[in-house]
């Protein structure tokens, strides 16, 4: 199952043409370098990219020259969907690791939102990426530095264990602490601090490319984590009543 296809289906019960779709559409892979724009603010595109491998981030540039972390993107997210709909992109969207993104031109975005269950999923999908970000803006506002921190990465956990990323409480985490501080609005040396904290209570390691929480239950009560705004309620697929090459023929005799 493809990284799209398995994040659609946390949210709708797919069917077998809608999962054949998918498939046809994420077909055309780019492989992008480390720290690499894939889409600025101001661009526009015939594509819209969803992130198949590795990590991204969406970012603004304020007129002082700050960077501010606004969301992470992990595998089977969407990095521009909002392309499909508005002329230009209001923000960045850039490498965090190397990765490998697929490229689906506006059209075939039209052309998913076309049918029923796939248009509900993608919905879907955005409300939870708006839930994530309302999660944040309280992080940023509400939250102190400590709790913050804790916060996002027992939200990455909870993410990364539904795409399949997770080896038991760990994984891959290929953020410097200036990535820290431009997501949690702190300095370097701030977060510097927090995570010899976290570290010295015994609550997570991390060496800059992997993080291992040690005591998820005690984060998340520092951070008040609680997964539910994330609604990863999964749906299990209908079962197939046609083998997947007639599916293929069929929507593309459709086209």
């Amino acid at each position: 199952m493809n990284r799209l296809t398995r994040k659609l289906e946390r949210y709708v019960r797919l069917g077998a043409e809608e999962r054949v779709l998918l498939d046809q559409v994420t077909r055309s892979v780019d492989r992008i370098g480390a720290r690499c724009d894939i889409v600025c603010e101001g661009n526009n595109s015939d594509h819209v990219h969803v992130i198949v491998e590795g990590m991204a981030c969406r970012y603004k540039i304020t007129s002082e020259g700050r960077r501010q972390v606004v969301a992470f993107l992990l595998p089977g997210d969407f990095c521009d969907l909002r392309l499909g709909l508005l002329s230009e992109m209001d923000h960045s969207v850039a490498t965090l690791s190397e990765c490998r993104v697929a490229r689906i031109p506006r059209e075939q975005i039209e052309r998913m939102a076309a049918r029923p269950l796939l248009a509900r999923a993608l919905w879907s999908a955005a409300l939870a990426d708006e839930a994530v970000l309302f999660e944040w803006l309280v992080n940023l506002g509400a939250r102190d530095a400590r709790s913050n921190l804790a916060h996002l990465f027992c939200e990455l956990l909870i993410r990364l264990r539904a795409a399949g990323l997770t080896s038991g409480d760990s994984y891959k985490l290929p953020l410097t602490q200036q990535d820290l501080a431009d997501t949690a609005g702190l300095s370097s040396v701030h977060v510097n601090r927090v995570l010899q904290s976290l570290r010295s209570d015994g609550l997570i390691s991390f060496d800059g490319k992997s993080l291992s929480i040690l005591d998820a239950e005690r984060l998340s009560e520092l951070s008040g984590f609680d997964a539910s705004y994330l609604q990863l309620g999964r749906h299990e697929p209908p079962a197939r009543n046609l083998d997947a090459q007639s599916l293929a023929d069929r929507l593309t005799a459709a086209e």
